[in-house]
């Protein structure tokens, strides 16, 4: 029997942390949970193999990646590729270096977490799914600097095809089954949320 197109398939699987850089995130009331949830995200990429692509939004004026991300990022990419692009455009396929490390993946289900929800979230979630991507986007692990903002651009998403789940949710399916090394791996990183 066939798994359910929207479930996560770790074979296919790019997770995408957009803009969660110092100045973006010190403005977001929301900010420690979501950046919990993203670090523990990356950490599970890292687990089933999945390739991790970063963008950072204008970072002369936003700054670095938070340093919670940064350092899961580094321990993700001693098991996985690990992408940084640098971007102006507020959708992240607007950059061709975006769309060319996407492509290098050749993997076609992008699940999406970061900053803001309602603008880059949403612009890039809703150009993957129109070029043909299976996107997922983490109600959890993203995050606006106004709730009722969050709230629209999940709605919106969900209107137009876009999977909103949360972290656990992706998780877990991604891992796909119980007594294995890697759900022990997995229980782990839940343990810290």
């Amino acid at each position: 029997m066939s798994a359910h197109p929207d479930l996560i398939d770790r074979d296919d699987l790019v997770l995408l942390v957009v803009d969660v850089q110092d100045r973006l995130a010190a403005a977001m009331d929301a900010r420690d949970a979501t950046v919990a949830a993203i670090a523990r995200l990356v950490r599970v990429a890292a687990i089933v193999g999945a390739p991790i692509v970063v963008t950072r939004q204008y970072p002369q004026g936003l700054g670095g990646t938070v340093p919670e991300i940064e350092a899961a990022l580094e321990q993700a990419s001693e098991a996985v590729a690990v992408s940084i692009v640098d971007k102006t455009a507020f959708c992240a396929c607007e950059e061709p270096g975006f769309s060319a490390v996407l492509g290098l993946s050749g993997r076609r289900q992008v699940a999406i977490v970061g900053m803001e929800t309602h603008i880059c979230v949403t612009q890039t979630a809703l150009a993957l799914a129109a070029s043909g991507y299976r996107v997922h986007v983490v109600e959890d692990a993203c995050c606006s600097r106004r709730a009722r903002d969050h709230g629209t651009a999940l709605a919106r998403l969900r209107a137009h095809g876009v999977t909103v789940t949360c972290a656990e949710s992706l998780m877990y399916e991604a891992v796909g089954r119980a007594a294995t090394p890697e759900f022990k791996r997995l229980l782990a990183v839940v343990k810290e949320g």
